[in-house]
């Protein structure tokens, strides 16, 4: 994303202690020609695609081979309702893609379809006030993972635009919309990435603080520490930290989970399931299957080579563990980071595990093992 908002003209400083200092560009990219590669990020992918989309230009966007195996068809439908001129370049429905000049005499009221990913309509929602037109989105079908909308409308708002929003159906951005930036914006840790640790305290039995996410944090995920808490954690909530212990008398229990919720943080899930001796469901997983892998088929088939018994559904998955887990498995990671990251969690169980390709947590947490290492010596 970086290396795509650098080649549209945008100045981006690196400070100390991890810290960007962004140049806003007034609501237009200063480059408006540019061969961008965004890999197989979908964060980055949807929302620039509909940022330049709105705005106009001549782009060309194209990432990864396993990203042009992943939908964007409902996105390019609704930005073409909107005027926008995006072309597919290769089969349609999916990257890669050409942008030209948006038309202005595009409809204001848009359908979008929600059941795929929720990142179509945080692409749309945020790229729309920069028209300084009046929008009115309306959902067609379901809308999954609701609470990474509120992370979009949250953080839309810090930066001045406030949008309606009608019992997640219909969404309205007001004419005249423009993004103030804050002087200063607080970046709260990765509640995703923070599923690993928080589980690593529940598999182990011994306490693991997360900091950087609390009990007021905006994120969703952090819900994934509610749900470890019905299957047997102890969790205490502070406002810039999360903690989970189990005592070691205490088993940990089976689950039967609509995950919708918490998409990203229940494959973590997957593995704690191996933990409680009997079998678990993961239901409404659907976006699994257009994620970095398929996400759905790669989990199934790494946990067979556990031992587990593994049924997939076509939106749900049901893992029943082995008496004892086979040990030194080595477990393929499909370029996706969250396999690696969840995988490395099998090795708290008492069985040494191989991670293929461990390098693909770069793409979201570069340092994932260092720290998993520290956290294990420590315990």
């Amino acid at each position: 994303m970086l290396e795509a908002l650098d080649k549209l003209g945008v100045g981006i400083e690196h400070l100390a202690e991890g810290r960007l200092k962004v140049h806003g560009t007034g609501g237009r990219f200063p480059n408006r020609t540019a061969d961008l590669f965004l890999g197989n990020a979908g964060t980055a992918f949807r929302p620039l695609t509909a940022a330049l989309a709105v705005l106009g230009g001549d782009y060309h966007l194209h990432g990864v081979p396993r990203m042009h195996e992943r939908p964007i068809g409902d996105l390019v439908d609704a930005l073409r309702i909107a005027g926008a001129d995006v072309e597919y370049l290769g089969n349609e429905h999916y990257p890669p893609l050409h942008i030209s000049e948006r038309q202005d005499n595009g409809e204001r009221l848009i359908p979008i379809k929600g059941n795929v990913s929720s990142q179509f309509l945080t692409a749309l929602l945020m790229a729309l006030p920069l028209t300084g037109q009046a929008f009115e989105i309306r959902m067609v079908g379901e809308l999954i993972s609701k609470p990474y909308i509120d992370i979009t409308l949250k953080l839309m708002a810090q930066f001045g635009v406030q949008v309606a929003n009608e019992n997640y159906r219909v969404f309205k951005i007001p004419a005249d919309a423009h993004y103030h930036a804050p002087e200063h914006l607080h970046v709260e840790g990765d509640a995703s990435g923070a599923s690993y640790f928080l589980a690593a305290g529940l598999i182990a039995a011994t306490p693991v603080r997360v900091t950087g996410i609390g009990a007021n944090s905006i994120q969703g995920d952090v819900a994934f520490a509610r749900e470890l808490e019905k299957i047997g954690a102890d969790v205490v909530w502070g406002e810039n930290f999360v903690e989970v212990s189990r005592p070691k008398e205490r088993a940990v229990q089976a689950f039967d989970l609509d995950a919708n919720h918490i998409p990203d943080a229940a494959m973590t899930l997957a593995i704690v399931a191996l933990a409680t001796g009997q079998t678990c469901t993961l239901r409404n997983i659907g976006s699994w299957r257009v994620k970095e892998t398929d996400r759905i088929a790669a989990m199934a088939n790494e946990l067979r080579k556990l031992g587990a018994k593994v049924v997939e559904e076509a939106e749900a998955i049901r893992i029943t563990p082995p008496e004892t887990l086979t040990p030194d498995a080595v477990i393929d990671t499909y370029d996706d980071h969250r396999m690696a990251m969840c995988f490395s969690l099998v090795s708290l169980l008492g069985v040494p595990v191989v991670i293929n390709d461990p390098k693909c947590t770069h793409k979201t947490f570069p340092t994932y093992f260092e720290i998993f290492s520290s956290l294990t010596e420590t315990a």
